[in-house]
């Protein structure tokens, strides 16, 4: 008599109806549901969760303890015109939540061949990830929010619901971007912003305190605000004037750091 059990005896929570790869390399513990499939070059670390319905197509290696929930799209090819086929890849670190319906796109030539998730991340329903991006730890994407290509975002940034951000813009570590904003420029790290255009709106002292910055060193990032997004002085000279913060303070350095590497210019 058959088993009435729908997961492959010998493959662990693998369910019967999930498409693997022969290819694919598969860690311990992992769990994929009904309907799944696994692509060519795919790898998947232990005590990942792969939902019902999610497609992952490779070269993507996929670290530990990552969920991936249902309809989700990770690894397909670029959504770029220039894209010919080219070898490139999707890394995604270990302890990442990605929600229902999330797209997450491989790397192109252009850059340097990879889109790059790192660990701790919350990504929410219907997040879009373009190719190119580098994402880095302990991120919050609200539902609905969108990269465009090669974008960087450093730790610690909170992005609200149904941002959109555009090409080659970088974020900086511990910043927050307000619900439905659209961000064209840079934005500095400590730096709250939202609009469409975003426009910078105070420091994010609530979330520097959550993460435990000291008064002294958040008064020090706010004299740096202060002096180079509201001031409306040429930036040279406030350079000038913050310039003994920055040597006090390694917080202040990247704040300063972060303004004058700008490519696109930074929101004000």
């Amino acid at each position: 008599m058959a088993s009435s059990n729908p997961f492959n005896e010998n493959s662990g929570q693998i369910h019967s109806t999930a498409v693997i790869d022969p290819t694919a390399k598969l860690g311990k513990s992992i769990s994929i549901g009904p309907y799944s499939v696994i692509g060519a070059n795919v790898t998947i670390g232990d005590d990942t969760t792969i939902g019902p319905h999610v497609v992952i197509q490779g070269p993507t290696k996929i670290g530990v303890n990552n969920h991936i929930f249902q309809f989700a799209s990770v690894g397909e090819i670029p959504q770029d015109k220039k894209f010919a086929g080219e070898q490139s890849q999707l890394i995604i670190g270990d302890n990442n939540t990605i929600r229902e319906f999330c797209t997450i796109n491989r790397g192109t030539s252009a850059d340097n061949g990879a889109t790059i998730i790192g660990n701790d991340n919350w990504i929410m329903a219907y997040v879009h990830i373009a190719h190119d991006c580098i994402i880095g730890n302990h991120t919050i994407f609200s539902n609905g929010a969108s990269l465009a290509g090669h974008v960087h975002v450093d730790d610690h940034v909170v992005l609200g619901g149904f941002t959109l951000v555009h090409q080659f813009c970088h974020i900086g570590a511990h910043a927050f971007c307000g619900m439905g904003s659209a961000l064209n420029k840079d934005l500095p790290p400590y730096t709250m912003a939202a609009g469409n255009l975003a426009k910078a709106f105070g420091l994010n002292k609530e979330g520097l305190r959550r993460r435990e910055f000291s008064e002294e060193v958040i008064q020090a990032l706010h004299q740096a605000y202060k002096a180079l997004i509201i001031s409306k002085s040429p930036r040279t000279e406030q350079f000038a004037k913050v310039q003994g913060l920055s040597e006090q303070f390694e917080e202040v350095k990247t704040f300063v750091d972060f303004i004058e590497a700008s490519q696109r210019g930074t929101v004000r």
